[in-house]
């Protein structure tokens, strides 16, 4: 196998005509990836997002091919088609935080849309919301609108992707609150298989790449108890840290906390215990 890609968090390695990818323990925050890892943060991350994949499988097909893959990744990684991924975040919100409500604060609008005055730190929504962002190679995403999408890659592709991410997000949503959990947003990633199908594909609905809150403690006006990435974000907003490499070397305490909100977001989720 041939390695390909190396991201922040995965690995990725050519198999034939077939995608090895793999989720690794790396953290990272502001676009910088942290020397400590978050033992089994990828083993979560993998096993989450095919619990998910199940769940939207009649939404749209998905990427994963099966779990057959090395010995030394099991639990981490699965073998899936390779795509020609489309150059946007998805990105669905269903309450007012991080870079969006910044951007709320600035003009009254997120991506194009103006919403209503008077909303404050996780203000729930009227209804849940598009706001695509760049998906940059170097640097920091950047918003969007919708009409950038459309000139992107073409209407009727950006009017059905856009519609599934807001379909995913939503039933995502109702099936965490059931099990008492608030999906505050979510970033989604597409794909073109070899026959031109849309694809989902990389991860789905999991703590690197969506807000999870306990619904018992939600109060809009302050930041909410984190159980994702946010919480490593915090810690490291507390540093004399200018967020460029190198970034700084995780405590132990905030090392457990973290791997503790991931399990636990699986387990409530799954319905499944975490193996010790």
């Amino acid at each position: 196998m041939e390695l390909i890609h190396s991201g922040k968090v995965r690995d990725v390695y050519a198999d034939g005509d077939e995608l090895i990818l793999v989720a690794s323990d790396r953290v990272s925050v502001y676009d910088v990836v942290l020397p400590t890892e978050i033992p089994d943060k990828g083993k979560i991350l993998t096993q989450l997002s095919l619990w998910w994949f199940e769940q939207f499988a009649d939404i749209i097909p998905n990427h994963v091919i099966s779990e057959d893959v090395p010995a030394e990744w099991a639990g981490r990684a699965i073998r899936c088609r390779r795509l020609s991924m489309i150059p946007v975040e998805w990105i669905a919100r269903g309450y007012l935080t991080g870079l969006g409500l910044k951007e709320y604060q600035k003009d009254g609008t997120v991506s194009g849309i103006s919403l209503p005055p008077g909303l404050v730190d996780a203000s729930r929504l009227p209804e849940p919301i598009f706001t695509p962002t760049t998906k940059a190679a170097e640097g920091h995403d950047e918003f969007i609108t919708y009409a950038d999408v459309v000139a992107e890659i073409g209407a009727d592709t950006a009017a059905r992707l856009k519609d599934v991410t807001l379909e995913i997000y939503k039933r995502g949503a109702a099936l965490a609150a059931e099990r008492g959990i608030i999906i505050a947003d979510t970033k989604l990633e597409f794909g073109r298989a070899a026959d031109g199908t849309l694809v989902l594909g990389d991860e789905v609905l999991t703590p690197d790449s969506s807000r999870f809150w306990p619904a018992d403690e939600w109060e809009p006006g302050r930041p909410q108890h984190s159980l994702d990435k946010q919480f490593v974000r915090d810690w490291s907003s507390t540093l004399d840290w200018d967020r460029t490499p190198p970034g700084p070397a995780i405590p132990q305490d905030v090392v457990d906390a973290t791997r503790a909100r991931y399990i636990e977001v699986y387990e409530r989720l799954t319905g499944t215990p975490w193996p010790s």
